[in-house]
């Protein structure tokens, strides 16, 4: 019996051991790495070493194993059970399992005519080919006092007509120093004034961009994180003539350093119409948003604050940026609708500041007025905590600072449309005409609104596929007394208009809307 249970082992290792000779780079391996890492794992960009050929990776392959095996790369700090969004990095249990079999296998080559080539990477950029590049005129100089440093870096965009941002993507020219960086618009020039009232380049503002006027662009950068483009049919304008705000924030250091980035602007597609223009809403610890205030953590405590926020009108929301320091431990954000449904908008467990990113939906997540946004933050400002920048800890409060704290939540939301529920985002949400970004699973014409109506109307409908359409108002006998639309071409996805319904007389009418797939209505009244 102990011949016939030893043989059986020995066949199962064997057989292992075969399965474990079977993997390679060229045809188990690279796909993976070229598919998830080599895009921040390549020269000029934020990953430590390159990873675009064999040599490279099995230098590495004991490192990869192991922070692949622990799922700390590729990082993805969110919650995927609690929520979802585009673009999530990590890797599935077989291809983890893959990686660590390669490697106890002495991390073989293969056959290299058999590998995938490296992917075609934008130089300069994880976006693309940027529409407008603008650089810093000159490096800003950052001394080594040990403070942080808020400057204004103004940057004119020398357009000649309005355009429409779809991303915008700052690439830091000296990363040790670079902390954040926000985007704003002025269209006034009075940045340029402040700016030339200074000797250093740029100018000192702590908390905004210290022009009154100026709009900030829903988009940022933090470390870790990488760009995403609006959805097609959104975007943040951007003026003829008008110029950049860049709020970077450097952080202390001892000695005296310069930097001089550079900012790409991704701009709508020429047969693009932007329908919606981004909003957003920032949550910050102030103003009667804390339920259990005020925003102060004495030293070795542990708190957990709670923040609500009432969403005024019907919106889409289409993103969520959650942000925290040093002493950050963890984020949970909830929507609770006026009816009492819940809908989990992002969880965080383990906040780590070297890991931000911005978080775009898979698809909108339509909020009704009276929705309550609960978000809840936890912070760590004990001894235990190995991120504390005060040894021993100190009592922390709001502040700018690196060594402060943050509790800073912005929700970016469009217009609500009718439709949005039905719109799914991909993972690619791009916005060239053949990859949109987005799926519309069927043609649909929503109900009017308001229903009864007066003098004007609201429609919308939805499109699975860009197409020629005709909108028209029948009355009950079919007969034809308004045409809204006479064979326009609409693209894919929502469409909406407000229509004048001049002097038609009271009464019930039917909505028609017809291509050359469908036909579709809906019923609404009129009232005199």
């Amino acid at each position: 019996m102990k011949i016939k249970i030893t043989s059986v082992f020995a066949f199962f290792f064997f057989f292992a051991s075969q399965m474990q000779a079977q993997v390679n780079y060229s045809e188990d391996i690279a796909p993976i790495i070229y598919n998830n890492c080599t895009v921040c794992h390549r020269a000029g960009e934020i990953g430590p070493m390159p990873l675009t050929n064999y040599e490279e990776v099995k230098v590495w392959g004991s490192m990869i194993e192991y922070v692949t095996s622990i799922k700390y790369m590729p990082p993805w700090p969110a919650d995927r059970e609690f929520s979802t969004f585009v673009s999530e990095a990590g890797l599935t249990d077989g291809e983890i399992q893959l990686i660590s079999d390669w490697v106890a296998a002495g991390t073989p080559q293969g056959d290299p005519a058999l590998e995938p080539p490296l992917p075609s990477f934008p130089t300069g950029s994880q976006v693309g080919e940027p529409d407008l590049v603008l650089s810093f005129e000159r490096p800003y100089v950052h001394e080594g006092d040990l403070t942080d440093q808020y400057q204004i870096i103004v940057l004119p965009t020398g357009l000649t007509e309005d355009k429409y941002v779809k991303a915008i993507e700052m690439r830091p020219g000296n990363k040790a120093i670079v902390h954040h960086a926000l985007f704003a618009v002025d269209d006034t020039g009075e940045g340029q004034v402040l700016d030339a009232q200074t000797p250093e380049y740029g100018f000192p503002s702590f908390g905004d961009f210290g022009v009154e006027t100026a709009v900030q662009i829903p988009q940022g950068y933090v470390p870790g994180a990488t760009p995403t483009k609006f959805y097609r049919g959104i975007g943040s304008s951007l003026p003829a003539g008008s110029d950049i705000l860049v709020q970077m924030h450097y952080a202390p250091i001892p000695v005296t350093e310069s930097d001089s980035s550079t900012v790409n602007i991704f701009f709508a597609d020429p047969d693009e119409t932007i329908e919606r223009e981004v909003k957003q809403h920032i949550m910050l610890p102030f103003f009667g948003t804390l339920t259990n205030g005020p925003f102060f953590m004495p030293a070795e405590s542990v708190k957990t604050f709670h923040g609500v926020y009432t969403v005024p009108e019907k919106v889409s929301l289409i993103g969520i940026f959650p942000h925290s320091h040093l002493l950050g431990k963890d984020w949970k954000v909830i929507a609770v609708a006026p009816n009492g449904d819940t809908t989990n908008l992002i969880s965080i467990p383990e906040w780590d500041f070297n890991w931000q990113r911005t978080y775009f939906f898979k698809k909108f997540q339509v909020l009704e007025p009276g929705t309550k946004i609960h978000a809840y933050a936890t912070y760590d400002n004990t001894s235990s905590n190995p991120y504390n920048p005060n040894n021993p800890p100190q009592a922390i409060t709001w502040g700018l600072g690196t060594e402060d704290e943050m509790y800073y939540l912005p929700l970016v939301y469009v217009d609500y449309f009718p439709g949005d529920e039905d719109i799914e985002l991909t993972d690619d949400p791009v916005s060239s005409a053949e990859d949109l970004g987005l799926k519309f699973p069927a043609d649909k014409l929503y109900p009017v609104y308001p229903n009864p109506s007066n003098n004007k109307i609201t429609v919308g409908f939805t499109l699975a596929r860009a197409e020629k359409v005709a909108l028209e108002v029948l009355d009950l006998q079919g007969r034809l007394v308004k045409t809204i639309l006479e064979n326009d071409f609409r693209h894919a996805g929502p469409n909406q208009m407000r229509v004048e319904l001049g002097s038609l007389p009271g009464g019930v009418y039917l909505l028609n809307l017809k291509s050359e797939r469908f036909s579709m209505a809906e019923k609404f009244y009129i009232n005199r």
